[in-house]
């Protein structure tokens, strides 16, 4: 340790500028002329002799720098000014006005300093946060043999906490327990004070239990303590104790303890605190309203501390500020831009706190043109590279979309801090620039900057987006040097990068293999399970979820009903339904999304339209679930007419918006109209075509026969085609029998996708409609050689939490007697009705009765038959198909819903099919 001595030079040099007595005394004419508060001799009191007592008692009545002075000069003109006891007055009163450096010229004009002397000198350098000085004097005070007192310690103690110093503190403790002074009251509040905020919090604790009688300070000083160091729980006992033992808090005591609650996130006992202030009086202090307020907002209840807030009298700049932020922290936006004009119309001016929520705000309300303002007011006063203010706006521009501007303020920042470049990457991460994220991260690294989690998991979050494998391999090579694999949230962003870049099996062994497991990594591998079309085991998760009694939120139920959506588990969707609305998430537009997306994939579009009804506030992508659940369904006129009311109702729409508006004109022959939104839609909306958009042209053109049309728009697109261009001209020539784009179609397609067999199925059966038979027989060949397996069709239903799948001629159901029983009776009714199988369909080379009894026997019609016989008579059956559903199925289920008079839905590959007294959804255009 090493010794005081260190701080304290071979004299105490004076401070500059300094003020002379001389200067002072030739000053004192004019000073007395211009000032009429200034007392002369010949103003005193008649009786009143000018002696020291007057005189003391006129210095007692200043309260400005000026007045002192002034009547400095005055004792300086009678002689009194020398005296002892008016020079150490002095010191103090320049100490109190904020001029520590008119106290040391007087002080170094003392020939002889005295305790009063050093003690008001300390104690002006530590009232501002001179700390090293404050520390010498003490020092030259003891050279001069002066012993301290209990108003010198508390001084340097304060000192030694400005200049973090614990080694000197701990040497001026001893001072104090040699010299006695450890049991003083005062002397032991600065103590704990001291210990607490070097964070030696058990060491401050002894010193409170030491103290003889506490007082209220040293109450509040261990409280402040406690909680400066995270330690909420301790405060909040303390404050119990305080209370069973009879002694009465005051405003700060109870400020300190509300804090306690705020950090511990204990609204329970924050209110029963509240109570207890209000029996005693306390509600209507500032200190402890402002406390309220604080507690309130940051934990959630924003209307209680609105509540509080609208009682306060005379709300400060703490009030506005604690309300504001909490408004913005728990997504009340709106509500906290309100407050700020609220707050400016009523006089109060914003600080740079202020400011920095409010920035917040406008970034994730998109109010660009307030954010303009305040940066423009910003840069008149200039505030501009203010450290919180310029993070704020890097934020706002950069989750704005306004690059340029972004880029702009962060580079006009001189010191590029960690926070200034996690809002940068994470700003660009939010709006969807994802690339320029990874610039500014690869930027970040070069320059030698550290990261921290939050680096990594915007990072993680926009390779996710680009479904960018090789990015998020190296984050986590990154994360494994550097230790932050271990932490949750980087955790979290790599499974659901892996799950993201349909890399499944990784994120499951990194799910697996973390034993920290919290909600949002159960969402994302949920999610990924989702995504990638896994959805019994996004359930399964679901259960072992709940079963390590993890809490649910809004995103895993969207996931889940996600999960449901891509297995057309209707009653499982439904279930989730239920516990989502129990638990209020459906206000939540993200649940409300994929409820509208669940029900229209799960075959329901009247339950699809009522959640759609019940979004609070519909935004893009709620539209266009909706719109895309329409045309999936064959309602192309009403998705076109909600596409316009959309519009109307000022939303405006993205790419994927068109995307389902144009199948939605696909599904119902609407070639006009498609072709309108399709010419029209970079000029409309400023969305340019994508690869998408020209695949759902390319077959709507080939489905309405315009094939050359079709290959012009082929020839014309600005990127190479792609599968589902060529899968659609494929399919429009087997429709309209034109051979030679076929060919030339499959075998783009051989090129592009070799493992897939649709591609042959669809060749034989194309020259099977041409009546071409060795065509047939070249693509079965062709099949052969390639060593392609077909995927075999299969259908499922869902009974009861259950699914039924079932393969073409499959016997291996425990009801397949009943399932075939039914059939039979379906078959023999549907002939009396008119029904001819179509056997031409069937490419295997058998006897017609066989044929026939092939086709009878296909997955779907075993799917329906079976869940005919299992649910009640007028219920609807939904069953869903891996693959186009075959001509004569669909035909059979036209005449099977007039006979048995139930709606018959089927999710195929491409739509929805609902089958209604004989007619189908899509009008034969499918």
């Amino acid at each position: 340790m090493k010794p005081l001595s260190r701080h304290c030079s071979s004299s105490l040099k004076p401070f500059s500028p300094a003020i002379s007595s001389k200067s002072l005394q030739t000053s004192t004419n004019t000073i007395i002329q211009e000032t009429p508060s200034i007392v002369p001799l010949s103003l005193l009191p008649s009786g009143t002799p000018p002696n020291s007592t007057s005189r003391s008692n006129l210095l007692a009545c200043i309260t400005s720098l000026q007045s002192l002075t002034q009547h400095h000069a005055h004792l300086l003109k009678s002689s009194l000014a020398h005296q002892p006891p008016f020079r150490n007055h002095l010191v103090l009163l320049y100490s109190n006005l904020h001029s520590p450096t008119y106290a040391r010229k007087l002080f170094d004009e003392i020939p002889k300093p005295d305790l009063i002397s050093f003690s008001s000198l300390i104690s002006a350098y530590a009232r501002h946060g001179l700390g090293l000085d404050a520390i010498r004097c003490f020092v030259k005070m003891r050279s001069f043999g002066i012993c301290s007192n209990e108003f010198t310690f508390p001084s340097v103690l304060k000192a030694c906490s400005a200049t973090s110093d614990i080694q000197v503190g701990l040497q001026i403790h001893a001072v104090i327990v040699l010299t006695g002074f450890e049991s003083d009251v005062f002397v032991a509040n600065t103590l704990l004070a001291m210990y607490s905020n070097f964070g030696y919090v058990v060491d401050a604790r002894k010193i409170f239990d030491a103290i003889p009688i506490s007082n209220a300070v040293s109450w509040n000083a261990m409280f402040s303590g406690y909680v400066k160091n995270d330690q909420f729980e301790d405060a909040i006992g303390l404050f119990r104790e305080m209370v069973l033992g009879g002694v009465g808090p005051n405003e700060y005591g109870f400020s300190s303890v509300l804090n306690a609650c705020t950090g511990s996130q204990d609204l329970r006992r924050g209110r029963e605190i509240h109570g207890y202030l209000t029996r005693l009086g306390y509600d209507s202090d500032p200190f402890t309203t402002n406390a309220l307020v604080d507690m309130y907002a940051k934990l959630g209840n924003v209307e209680a501390a609105s509540i509080i807030f609208a009682r306060m009298l005379q709300p400060d700049i703490i009030s506005w500020n604690a309300f504001i932020a909490g408004c913005v922290l728990h997504g009340h936006e709106s509500w906290a831009l309100e407050l700020f004009l609220e707050m400016r119309d009523s006089g109060m001016l914003p600080n740079m706190f202020t400011l920095s929520s409010i920035l917040k705000a406008c970034a994730v309300k998109g109010a660009l043109v307030l954010g303009r303002q305040i940066h423009g007011n910003l840069i008149k006063v200039g505030f501009e590279s203010d450290k919180y203010v310029g993070v704020g706006l890097v934020d706002m521009y950069a989750k704005c979309d306004y690059k340029e501007d972004a880029k702009k303020t962060f580079y006009s920042i001189p010191r590029k801090e960690l926070v200034l470049w996690n809002a940068i990457i994470s700003g660009f991460a939010h709006s969807g620039n994802d690339e320029e994220a990874l610039s500014f991260f690869c930027e970040m690294t070069k320059g030698g900057f550290s990261f921290n989690r939050t680096t990594l998991t915007a990072v993680l979050k926009s390779a996710a987006s680009l479904e960018d494998l090789g990015v998020s391999k190296q984050i986590h090579g990154i994360s494994l040097q550097t230790g932050l694999v271990s932490d949750t949230y980087v955790v979290n962003g790599l499974v659901d990068a892996y799950g993201k870049c349909d890399c499944i099996e990784d994120a499951g062994r990194l799910f697996a293999e973390c034993s920290f497991l919290d909600v949002v990594s159960f969402t994302s591998m949920i999610t990924g399970y989702s995504q990638s079309g896994q959805g019994e085991e996004a359930v399964k998760l679901f259960v072992e979820m709940l079963r390590k009694k993890l809490k649910p939120d809004s995103y895993v139920y969207s996931s889940l009903l996600n999960a449901c959506a891509s297995l057309s588990a209707y009653e499982q969707g439904k279930q989730i339904h239920v516990q989502a609305l129990k638990l209020g998430f459906l206000c939540d537009v993200f649940a409300g999304n994929a409820l509208v997306n669940m029900y229209a994939k799960c075959g329901s579009i009247d339950d699809a339209n009522l959640a759609f009804s019940e979004i609070p506030e519909r935004g893009v992508v709620s539209w266009s679930a909706m719109i895309g659940g329409l045309a999936q369904h064959g309602h192309g006129k009403e998705a076109l007419d909600l596409f316009h009311k959309m519009l109307d109702e000022g939303v405006a729409p993205n790419h994927i918006t068109l995307t389902s508006v144009l199948c939605a004109c696909n599904h119902t022959g609407l070639l006009l109209e498609a072709q309108h939104y399709f010419h029209s839609m970079e000029e409309m909306f400023g969305i340019k075509l994508t690869e998408e958009h020209y695949a759902c042209m390319v077959d709507i053109l080939g489905r309405a026969g315009k094939l050359d049309a079709a290959m012009e728009l082929v020839n014309s697109m600005p990127f190479e085609a792609n599968a589902a261009v060529w899968g659609a001209l494929l399919g429009a020539s087997r429709i309209h029998g034109n051979i030679e784009l076929g060919r030339r179609a499959a075998e783009m397609l051989f090129a592009l996708e070799p493992e897939k067999s649709g591609t042959h199925v669809l060749l034989a059966n194309m020259y099977a409609s041409a009546g071409m038979l060795d065509g047939v027989a070249e693509a079965r060949r062709l099949m052969k050689d390639s060593k392609v397996k077909k995927e075999p069709a299969m259908s499922w239903v869902e009974l009861k939490d259950k699914v039924h799948t079932f393969i073409v001629g499959d016997r291996s159901h425990e009801r397949t007697k009943e399932i075939y029983a039914k059939l039979k009776e379906l078959g023999d009714l549907m002939s009396k009705a008119g029904y001819v199988p179509m056997v031409e369909i069937d490419l295997h080379d058998v006897e017609r009765s066989e044929k026939e009894a092939l086709l009878s026997h296909h997955s779907e019609k075993l799917a329906v038959a079976f869940g005919l016989i299992s649910t009640p008579p007028g219920a609807p059956i939904r069953v869903k198909k891996n693959l186009r559903i075959c001509k004569d199925c669909h035909v059979a289920f036209k005449y099977i819903s007039r006979i048995v008079s139930r709606e018959i839905i089927i999710r195929d590959i491409n739509r929805f099919h609902h089958f209604r007294d004989g007619s189908c959804s899509c009008g034969d255009y499918w």
